[in-house]
């Protein structure tokens, strides 16, 4: 979680601060496909099997692309030609073909580096279309010859100086659009997923109504030309009002201001790309990328405040980061309305420019029909009523595991294998730990979608991203009739959280808890946070199953606070080999318990208990555990775990420390 030095390949999407140097602006202007063929890299970037590599090859396509647009942004400014507007619509145009594209690949974008052919990748596709775009800028020409000689003109030219003067609040506007859109509207899932409070679900779900946050864009980006509306005072507070909404509401008018949001920044992309491209290309690009990497740590170190320096000034201060990105949108449009809204009408209204707009649309809106469609294919299996494995024994099977952030160790992305094990292992409901993935280092995408969607499970995704945790979530095939988040104490450490969920299981009340507490090296929190937990199963008394991760050693004094305190039972108290994760009950009856290697795609294992519900009149206020252990013919086969894990296992998958299911009686 702690800096590791490789942190430094976000610097290079600073590459445009070479285009002020004349010589090198000159050379990349005329060979437009150097910059265009280092981007190739990251595209081809998934071929190399080392992170470490993948990761270098990443950042030198970043850099390249970076480099393409700053190039684009400068050699095509020439007034009376269109082809900046083009370029900022083709611009607006890939951002909705990308978010159309990971709908229907249920958040993933299957060309990145993370992806291959095991994962889902759809690579070589993406590296062959690549290669097109690639070669049609090397066969590129311009579209007249004094356009050439109009570009070579203005290649020293210092500008006015109103306009010299307004780079760096251009700079600034620029940086703060580019982490909006990046942090919050990359995929249609984001603003959902931050307005999203549990059950009963008093917001949208991700499908089908993620439809709406592509369309507010797009309908945002339709009307971009109008540089008066978007560059006035009074628009930017709307924005501000919708900016604040999504960050401090939850529930549909949370996810209204958001769609507020999406529509503001699709009016004001044009007005502020345009003025950048008529600011010094090397210093501009270089502090609007620099700004745009500051606000990306930002709202990095607002969760990872433990592990970074300077951490504890930005700790749950998300609120603080939107402040700043809304500021720097002001700062922006007031750039843009300086330089362009005094421009003449033809600028804006040639024909050429109207034919741009015409077909940019015809492109923004295909992309909105495309995600309605990925929708309206998905809608199905994500309104499909889950089934349980064993409703016929009343058996409900709860397991826990630490995914951190959907990603193996070789830092591909997951979510296969973790369909695969889910799947084997016939769980009823299972607690996953470090599963928030909605922010830009893990790729804005939220993973539980297709672990639900494609094994039928209903999902409550746990904290929103703006509360402040490395996530908790949960899948179940019993409908979830309440769901609180907790955000645990925690003042000195990192911010513990907790789902409590009553589930319908076979018609009867019963609560689970998915918790993730503190580090071991503050024990104040941890004792706070196994309190307050205790606490909160103390208080139902509903049967009660715990899955979570306590950081202490069995039958210490955080253990007994949890289970003595909680009234809670231990499934196995025998069981000295735990740290992490553990499992207890309450009112059910135990039927067996297993512990279950990790295979490649975490640290952490898996651990899974079996219970037996009782029936919905059964009275259990004298209910006591049995400890006793049986063999596993004992049980009907129905009631059995899964044979697929013993001895070698699957997938490196097996029943390891006892070498086999524990079952009792």
């Amino acid at each position: 979680m702690g800096i590791s030095g490789y942190e430094v390949a976000l610097l290079s999407n600073i590459s445009p601060v070479v285009l002020g140097v004349p010589c090198v602006r000159r050379v990349i202007r005329r060979h437009r496909a150097i910059a265009a063929i280092l981007g190739l890299a990251g595209v081809a970037a998934y071929a190399i099997a080392s992170p470490t590599q993948r990761l270098l090859a990443v950042a030198l396509g970043s850099a390249g692309v970076s480099l393409s647009f700053g190039a684009t942004l400068y050699t095509d400014k020439v007034q009376g030609t269109g082809r900046l507007e083009r370029d900022i619509q083709a611009w607006e145009a890939g951002l909705l073909v990308s978010i159309a594209v990971r709908m229907l690949f249920q958040t993933n974008n299957p060309v990145w580096p993370a992806m291959n052919e095991a994962n889902g990748g759809w690579n070589k596709t993406g590296l062959a279309l690549g290669v097109l775009a690639v070669l049609d800028v090397v066969t590129r020409r311009s579209d007249a010859v004094a356009e050439v000689h109009e570009a070579k003109k203005h290649d020293l030219s210092p500008g006015t100086t109103k306009r010299q003067a307004a780079w760096v609040p251009a700079a600034l506007g620029f940086g703060g659009l580019l982490f909006a859109l990046h942090s919050m509207f990359s995929d249609s899932a984001i603003i959902g997923r931050w307005s999203w409070d549990g059950y009963p679900a008093t917001g949208p779900q991700p499908v089908p109504w993620g439809g709406l946050v592509i369309t507010a864009l797009a309908a945002g980006f339709s009307v971009g030309h109008r540089a008066d509306l978007a560059t006035g005072m009074l628009w930017w507070g709307v924005g501000s009002a919708g900016a604040a909404l999504i960050t401090l509401v939850s529930g549909w008018p949370g996810f209204a201001g958001g769609l507020a949001l999406g529509f503001y920044l699709g009016t004001v992309t044009r007005s502020i790309l345009r003025a950048v491209a008529l600011c010094p290309p090397g210093r501009t690009l270089f502090a609007g990328m620099l700004w745009y990497n500051i606000l990306v740590l930002g709202h990095v170190w607002v969760v990872a405040y433990e592990f970074v320096p300077g951490g504890p000034l930005l700790r749950e201060r998300t609120w603080l980061i939107v402040a700043a990105t809304v500021l720097s949108l002001y700062s922006g449009v007031r750039a843009a309305r300086s330089s362009l809204v005094s421009r003449p009408a033809s600028a804006h209204d040639s024909p050429v420019a109207r034919t741009h707009r015409h077909r940019a649309r015809s492109v923004f809106w295909a992309a909105v029909v495309a995600g309605w469609a990925a929708m309206a294919v998905r809608l199905p299996a994500a309104t499909r009523t889950p089934v349980p494995f064993h409703p016929e024994q009343r058996l409900i099977t709860a397991a826990i595991w630490t995914v951190h952030f959907d990603l193996d160790n070789d830092m591909w992305l997951a979510e296969n294998r973790i369909i695969e094990a889910v799947r084997d292992l016939q769980v009823d409901i299972m607690g996953f730990l470090e599963s928030d993935t909605e922010r830009i280092i893990m790729g804005g995408r939220d993973w539980t979608q297709r672990v639900a969607e494609e094994l039928s499970y209903y999902v409550d995704y746990g904290p929103s991203p703006r509360k402040h945790t490395w996530g908790c979530a949960m899948i179940s095939k019993f409908p979830i009739k309440k769901s609180t988040h907790h955000l645990l104490p925690s003042p000195m450490g990192e911010l513990a959280c907790a789902i409590h969920a009553t589930l319908d299981v076979h018609g009867r009340d019963v609560d689970v808890i998915v918790s993730h507490n503190g580090q071991e090296e503050n024990p104040l929190d941890r004792k706070l946070q196994t309190t307050e937990l205790a606490r909160i199963m103390r208080e139902s008394q509903n049967p009660f199953i715990f899955t979570g991760y306590v950081v202490t050693k069995p039958h210490a004094k955080n253990y007994k606070i949890l289970f003595d305190g909680g009234r809670m039972h231990d499934i196995d108290p025998t069981d000295s080999d735990r740290w992490c994760q553990y499992i207890g009950y309450r009112g059910v009856k135990r039927v067996g318990y297993a512990r279950v290697s990790r295979g490649t795609i975490t640290d952490t294992e898996i651990q899974v208990g079996k219970f037996a519900v009782p029936e919905p009149n059964e009275d259990i206020s004298e209910w006591k555990p049995s400890y006793r252990r049986v063999n596993e013919s004992h049980y009907a086969p129905e009631y059995h775990f899964p044979t697929i894990f013993r001895g070698k296992g699957v997938r490196g998958h097996f029943y390891h420390v006892f070498k086999e299911p524990r079952y009792f009686e």
